[in-house]
């Protein structure tokens, strides 16, 4: 995360659209144990929020992964329109 964190342009190889979706993203962190993925949407073009993680096993991001970026995305801007 430090990596990414003070870039203008973060690298495709660790930030990446996801085909297919409205706005979700993948951030990339190689570990020892493996392939952790983080899902993640922009705020205002500047904003990432984060929203769900986990390890990779596969070559495809799982299904029911994006699906839960998606229903927390909307969730999260459905909130925001209420305050």
């Amino acid at each position: 995360m430090e990596l990414i964190r003070f870039e203008k342009q973060v690298p495709e190889e660790f930030h990446k659209h996801l085909k297919g979706t409205e706005g979700i993203y993948e951030i990339r962190i190689r570990t020892m144990k493996g392939s952790l993925r983080i899902l993640s949407f922009f705020d205002n073009g500047s904003l990432i929020v984060l929203v769900n993680c986990f390890i990779k096993k596969s070559k495809k991001v799982p299904v029911k992964e994006i699906q839960l970026a998606e229903k927390l995305k909307h969730e999260y801007f459905i909130l925001k329109l209420n305050k």
